[in-house]
């Protein structure tokens, strides 16, 4: 009964009818371990790991989009930890193919006990979120970074198996994006994205609640909501250099999540993840809208 009911589960996150992502995947803290990971390590007996992880899917306007991460945790004695995380995004359509490095993660994080933890570190980008295709800019959905450096903090609370995260993450710099959609004729497919010119992105703050369930020795599932909110209208330039307020692009995303962990070992796990969302933006200039999503990560503790 157990196995046929991870079966079920498994199968809803990899249907392409079933899964839906939208809201964060690229842009940084709702992927920061210590603000997502539904398993942390234990407090009480801290450790090093090393994580890599791939997510294939959809994006807006069928976009195929393939992400990779790599990411190391050193642990400071038993209260403090240090993290860094490198990432990566491909990017596919019939006519535009874009590859690159995206961000650097780089967090600190301080556990004075069981229950509480905080986190706080810089999302630094590798890119200037301007990549360019036959000399013009390409819009934010083709780009492997948005291009902009950001402060994240953040503090999670857990007990018998509840956990519960806020977080805000906020641009400290902007891009140096330049995509006008009006540069293009209006049958053209980059004509239907929406303008970045000199873009302004808000920030956005976090709140996730998840439940961890064993299923036996080996396996757990992590059912949860995840609430984020963009704190105000992005905004552009239009080709007359006049800044406009993009309508729609502030408010709440909330998703429905779900985690599935498999121990191997007691150093090697694997996650299986997906989403869905019940309340999107209007607007998403930012391109970070996910659908058919799957996500898959190993890690090794030491």
């Amino acid at each position: 009964m157990k196995q046929t009911f991870i079966a079920v589960i498994i199968g809803w996150c990899i249907s392409p009818a079933g899964v839906f992502a939208q809201g964060c995947s690229d842009a940084g803290f709702c992927t920061v371990d210590a603000l997502k990971n539904p398993e942390s390590d234990s407090l009480e007996e801290p450790s090093n790991h090393v994580k890599a992880g791939i997510v294939l899917g959809k994006a807006d306007h069928n976009i195929s989009i393939f992400s990779t991460f790599l990411e190391y945790k050193q642990q400071l004695g038993k209260n403090w930890s240090v993290t860094g995380k490198l990432t990566q995004l491909s990017q596919l359509t019939d006519s535009i193919s874009r590859n690159g490095l995206s961000d650097v993660f780089l967090t600190a994080g301080y556990a004075p006990g069981a229950s509480f933890s905080f986190t706080a570190g810089f999302k630094i980008p590798l890119t200037n979120g301007d990549a360019k295709q036959d000399n013009r800019s390409l819009p934010l959905d083709f780009q492997s970074s948005l291009g902009t450096f950001d402060l994240i903090a953040g503090i999670a609370w857990k007990h018998h198996g509840f956990r519960v995260t806020a977080a805000i993450q906020q641009p400290l710099s902007q891009n140096s994006n330049r995509f006008l959609a009006t540069d293009y004729d209006s049958s053209a497919f980059l004509a239907g994205f929406q303008s970045t010119n000199g873009f302004e992105r808000k920030g956005d703050v976090l709140l996730r609640g998840t439940y961890t369930q064993p299923l036996g020795e080996r396996w757990n599932i992590t059912p949860g909501l995840l609430a984020i909110y963009h704190l105000g209208e992005d905004t552009y330039k239009t080709a007359s250099s006049e800044r406009v307020s993009i309508a729609g692009s502030s408010g709440l995303t909330l998703n429905g999540t779900l985690f599935i962990g498999y121990s191997i070992s007691d150093k090697h796990k694997l996650e299986l993840s997906a989403g869905t969302p019940f309340i999107v933006r209007e607007s998403r200039p930012d391109g970070l809208t996910r659908s058919v999503v799957v996500g898959l990560e190993y890690k090794f503790l030491f």
